[in-house]
């Protein structure tokens, strides 16, 4: 499908283009340079975008920031604007995550819940100092191969 959609994306309205990001971002099926360039050409396109097709825009920066573990820049004024975009949104913590959040406490691990970091990455609950996070029902739903180590190594 990728391969299909790749050189059409030019075609695609905002909306189109950033729905299309995250479903490739959700099935891990892209390679490394053709994250760069659909990068490149969302933010050719980011004017056009709504707050909707930016925070999408962001989750699937995020996943391939991440994911790739590559550095993705693109430019502090375009990161920030969908970082901003991004935390317009009012979370939405599913039915499990509420009915887990209270074991940890009963536990004697107090945390934050709902925490989100610097760069916008939404954790279910957090121990911001101590840098660690529970994730109930995510992030599955975005990245392939996650372990529980992946984001202790990063920090």
């Amino acid at each position: 499908v990728a391969d299909a959609a790749l050189p059409r994306l030019g075609e695609f309205n905002s909306d189109e283009l950033a729905t299309t990001l995250w479903a490739f971002a959700s099935a891990g099926r892209i390679s490394a340079d053709q994250i760069v360039a659909i990068l490149d050409m969302a933010v050719a396109n980011m004017s056009t975008f709504d707050e909707r097709s930016l925070s999408q825009l962001h989750q699937f920066w995020l996943c391939a920031r991440f994911e790739r573990r590559r550095s993705i820049s693109l430019g502090p004024q375009h990161e920030e604007r969908l970082r901003r975009a991004f935390l317009s949104g009012t979370p939405r913590p599913s039915r499990l995550q509420h009915d887990v959040s209270d074991v940890p406490l009963q536990m004697g691990w107090a945390r934050e819940f709902e925490y989100v970091t610097e760069e916008g990455l939404s954790l279910d609950m957090a121990q911001p100092g101590s840098k660690r996070g529970i994730e109930v029902d995510g992030p599955h739903h975005y990245l392939r191969e996650v372990r529980s180590w992946d984001f202790a190594e990063d920090g």
